[in-house]
């Protein structure tokens, strides 16, 4: 298990994602401006309703307080501190421990643990 160097945060536009390959894994990646403050989230790219690839082209946006992201296939909207899929709980996204340090972006290489989720973000 390690850090994965994915790219300078300069690579990233806000509000709209990228993927990376994190350990074998793709990964969505996250810059978000929220209330004036950039925040980032790293959640896996795979649709586990829509069984593809695709959860970098999803969008970003919040429900009351939630920040969620918007499938691009059949748009349920995914959690993106814990994962949970709102309108079917039982479908989840991996969720990933992300850092900044001197410019550049990295993302751990598992998974955080379902218990480890909401007091990551």
């Amino acid at each position: 298990m390690a850090w994965t160097t994915v790219c300078a945060k300069e690579d990233l536009v806000e509000n709209s994602g990228i993927c990376a390959l994190v350990a074998g894994q793709q990964v969505a990646i996250f810059l978000l401006l929220i209330e004036g403050q950039q925040r980032l989230y790293a959640v896996g790219n795979y649709d586990p309703i829509g069984g593809a690839n695709v959860m970098s082209r999803g969008i970003p946006g919040s429900v009351g307080e939630q920040l969620v992201l918007a499938s691009p296939l059949y748009k349920q909207q995914f959690d993106l501190a814990t994962g949970q899929c709102l309108q079917q709980p039982e479908y989840r996204l991996p969720c990933y421990a992300i850092g900044l340090e001197q410019g550049m972006v990295s993302v751990f290489s598992e998974p955080l643990r379902i218990e480890e989720r909401a007091s990551a973000a």
